[in-house]
């Protein structure tokens, strides 16, 4: 993956968000699109070492589309300025626990893993193992491989007052509260091509592990 082409080609579109530059610089498009399934492809690889069940998901699937979806959106640039994939045992859809990537037109890696503003039934379950298991929730809070590398969750949405059914003195009420249960990092994505891209990505994918494992058994 030319990551410089990639993010010159984003800074491009971001400076100027209209179908007419787009279908002009579309065969730069079309190349820089190959490229990053192939890289998809490699992450997969390397993911499936020791997250097995994402083996054999399928690169081009993985990929979320450059158009923006702006039917309700009060901003109507039609294209997004990140290149985006997720990883996950059931695709795109899977509503439990994945892996996500994007490299972005400020020409930055952003790595997550875990579940992002899941269904409200999904939801519903994982709070309801927090409470059901709070032992074991407090061990993933321990978890060094973890938090050594990141720092929290991220909090978008986050209650301000117990969901309904919890009370304020429920074990971990403060993570109760959570509407995603997500941890990411972002780092300049200069100097990183080929298999330093695919590594980077692919360790940040593994550090997450312990969530991604808690949020498949909490959601059983």
């Amino acid at each position: 993956m030319n990551t410089r082409e990639l993010v010159n080609f984003l800074q491009g579109l971001a400076e100027n968000n209209n179908r007419a530059w787009f279908v002009m610089n579309k065969p730069s498009y079309d190349i820089l699109r190959a490229e990053f399934i192939a890289l998809v492809a490699e992450v997969i690889g390397a993911t499936a070492a020791f997250d097995k069940p994402v083996k054999g998901q399928e690169a081009k699937k993985a990929l979320f589309r450059i158009n923006r979806d702006i039917r309700f959106a009060k901003d109507k640039s039609p294209y997004k300025s990140n290149f985006s994939a997720v990883i996950a045992p059931g695709g795109k859809k899977d509503p439990g626990s994945h892996y996500y990537f994007h490299i972005d037109h400020h020409g930055k890696l952003f790595v997550a893993g875990g579940c992002y503003l899941p269904p409200a039934d999904v939801l519903a379950k994982i709070r309801g193992s927090i409470a059901a298991e709070p032992a074991r929730f407090a061990r993933l809070l321990k978890n060094k491989t973890l938090w050594h590398h990141y720092k929290a969750f991220a909090d978008e949405g986050k209650l301000v007052r117990p969901p309904k059914g919890y009370g304020p003195d429920t074990p971990h009420i403060e993570y109760i509260k959570q509407k995603s249960f997500i941890v990411w990092t972002e780092v300049p994505v200069k100097g990183l091509d080929g298999a330093k891209l695919t590594q980077r990505i692919a360790e940040g994918f593994q550090k997450s592990l312990p969530l991604v494992l808690w949020l498949r058994e909490a959601l059983k």
